[in-house]
């Protein structure tokens, strides 16, 4: 598979390519230069698995910010740089573990060089961006590739190798070309996403789609699930992604039948319940939510343990054998505590 070939790049005390666990990123939505509401987010993020974080870096006070940021959270940081060469000099010399620039609005060569030039003396990786580019009168993949490779080559001639590359698009099936075609052509780690996805709903839909396509060829070292949402929803998105593709171990999996005429019980409420509790639980299981006991029991039997609800009443399921009979309200209660106490 491709990304096991991949160069291998430090970012802070994490590594990506080289057949590495494929990391999950977000970015923070609070204002860099408030220290202790993006301390706050980050350790949110850190809690629910969050591998590598970006912050944007607009001003010099936000810069100057990442060394404060940095002493108080636990994973590798990532300054996000638009336009001032001198603001990613500055993330930089205030502790970036990463930085994200896009080479074409950067300015000049020797603007870039002098980036290059910090980022050599510190070892610090560099992700490289590119805009959407039109060949042949449109924007297409191979364009995006093509600039990608341009900007690529030109740090390379500046001396430095230490590099992810990064061709998101908005057009879900013009990524997943654009990332087949650069995997051919460089052994650089890609950071994977479908960027501008939208909201909750439609964010979600695009980038499993979109990152489902592309990693499943073996493509992608690191990936953003890019919502217009809280950013904790990302990472609950990227988690679900991998698991499903069986790129990442662990967490529990809640499956739940659809509702139908026969369901007793408030299903959906129950099943979102469920998936919220078993949250900070560390088992690599199945969890099956049913809506009723007839079919309850037959539908449970690939999960590990279910729940089947009925009039007032609700089943607890193990691999399709009933195992207790309880009260409807104490349901979750009981399921939780098969969980924690799980052999």
């Amino acid at each position: 598979m491709y990304r096991d070939h991949t160069k291998v790049i430090q970012i802070g005390d994490r590594k990506i390519g080289g057949g590495n666990p494929i990391l999950i990123q977000s970015m923070t939505n609070t204002k860099t230069e408030d220290v202790e509401q993006t301390v706050a987010q980050i350790l949110a993020l850190e809690q629910a698995g969050c591998d590598i974080i970006r912050c944007a870096v607009p001003t010099m006070e936000a810069a100057k910010a990442l060394k404060e940021i940095k002493k108080q959270i636990h994973i590798p940081l990532v300054a996000d740089i638009h336009f001032d060469y001198r603001l990613a000099i500055a993330a930089m010399e205030n502790g970036a573990d990463k930085i994200r620039i896009n080479p074409g609005n950067i300015g000049s060569t020797e603007r870039i060089k002098a980036v290059v030039d910090v980022a050599k003396e510190r070892g610090i990786p560099i992700r490289v961006g590119v805009e959407l580019v039109e060949k042949y009168g449109k924007v297409t993949a191979e364009g995006l590739v093509e600039s990608a490779m341009d900007k690529v080559h030109m740090i390379e001639e500046m001396g430095y190798d230490n590099l992810v590359i990064s061709i998101k698009s908005s057009d879900v099936l013009m990524c997943a070309k654009a990332h087949e075609l650069i995997a051919e052509k460089t052994n650089y780690p890609l950071h994977v996403g479908i960027t501008e996805a939208g909201t909750l709903y439609s964010g979600n839909i695009k980038s499993a789609i979109g990152l489902g396509i592309i990693l499943n060829q073996g493509i992608g070292d690191t990936i953003r699930v890019s919502l217009t949402g809280a950013p904790l929803e990302e990472i609950k998105s990227a988690k679900r992604i991998l698991k499903t593709l069986g790129l990442r171990k662990g967490g529990i999996e809640v499956v739940s039948c659809p509702t139908c005429g026969r369901t007793q019980i408030d299903l959906i409420g129950l099943a979102n319940k469920v998936e919220t509790m078993v949250q900070d639980i560390p088992l690599d299981i199945k969890v099956a939510v049913m809506g009723c006991v007839v079919n309850g029991p037959g539908e449970a039997k690939e999960a590990d343990i279910g729940i089947a609800g009925g009039v007032g009443v609700g089943l607890l399921i193990k691999h399709g054998e009933i195992i207790k009979k309880v009260p409807e309200d104490q349901l979750l209660d009981t399921l939780r505590e098969e969980l924690l106490n799980w052999k």
